[in-house]
């Protein structure tokens, strides 16, 4: 066993947790103070990790988007006319969201009178449902990081972990901040095993979630 790492078994996968990330008080301190991932340290932009915008991970994510984005209304959406003329993914393969002025097209930039932040986020607030259900995996599954790989005896071994500088590849090595460094962003006042819970949940599952929940906290 890796030391610091919580360890569950679940059928063929085994899981392995990095149990200081989960008891941490880690918070995305985006509008509060979040540098972004350019080059510079630019909290005024409001830019974030949207910068570079959305990876999607397959065919069945990039048509959830494109529906879900024209669904969008044009005061909650300040890009929305040019989705409408251009689209929204960067090319024909349709596996990344355009960057638009510098970010994500669906990020709707401070002082957009339909309010700032990512469009697919607020749209689901206003219908009452889960921004996670509504957003690319990649972006609401931030800073959560699953890394997977053979087992033995048939089995796969999922590694959950923060994401770190070096999973951003080459823009890892310019950016001038990653939030799941330094002390900037761990304010909350709840551990990560629960202010992330639903997140952890839609990766891990509902059982292996509420064994890993019990075995951070004992409720």
């Amino acid at each position: 066993m890796h030391e610091g790492m919580e360890v569950i078994h679940d059928g063929d996968t085994v899981w392995r947790f990095e149990r200081d990330f989960l008891e941490s008080r880690w918070a995305c301190i985006w509008g509060r103070g979040c540098l972004g991932i350019g080059t510079e340290p630019a909290a005024h932009l409001g830019l974030g990790c949207c910068s570079v915008g959305a990876e999607l991970c397959d065919v069945d994510e990039a048509r959830m988007i494109a529906a879900l984005a024209a669904t969008l209304d044009p005061g909650r959406f300040e890009h929305h006319g040019e989705a409408r003329e251009r689209g929204i993914f960067s090319d024909a393969a349709r596996n990344h969201t355009r960057v638009v002025d510098g970010a994500c097209i669906f990020l709707n930039r401070p002082g957009f009178a339909g309010g700032a932040g990512c469009a697919l986020h607020l749209a689901a607030l206003d219908s009452g449902e889960r921004p996670i259900d509504w957003k690319p995996s990649v972006c609401w599954q931030l800073p959560i990081r699953v890394d997977w790989e053979p087992g033995a005896d048939d089995t796969e071994m999922a590694t959950v972990r923060r994401w770190t500088r070096r999973d951003w590849g080459v823009e890892g090595e310019d950016m001038a901040w990653c939030c799941t460094e330094g002390e900037l962003a761990y304010v909350a006042d709840r551990p990560v095993i629960e202010s992330l819970g639903a997140e952890l949940e839609a990766i891990l599952g509902v059982d292996v979630y509420g064994e890993l929940r019990r075995r951070i906290t004992g409720k």
